[in-house]
């Protein structure tokens, strides 16, 4: 799978799934940067990482477990990129 291409996917995939199609475009999205938390300019809050997390599943067949493993995957496109990667 080309790096680039789910890079893009996800930032695509993120704007969709948590419903910020009207405060984000997913070219502003850069790969390292924080997902969520306080540190995060991208106001994406906990349902948000489940929805994340949920169609990561579905589109690529790859799981988050568990709260410790999602905040470690889901803290930016490259951490996700590298997990769907490592997994799929």
């Amino acid at each position: 799978m080309d790096r680039n291409l789910l890079n893009k996917q996800l930032k695509q995939l993120l704007v969709i799934e948590c419903d910020k199609e009207d405060d984000l475009n997913w070219q502003d999205i850069l790969n390292n940067e924080v997902l969520f938390g306080s540190s995060s300019r991208l106001d994406l809050d906990s349902l948000d990482a489940l929805q994340l997390s949920l169609a990561v599943q579905k589109k690529y067949g790859v799981r988050i477990e568990g709260a410790s493993q999602g905040r470690k995957v889901l803290h930016s496109i490259d951490s996700l990129a590298d997990h769907i990667l490592a997994n799929a």
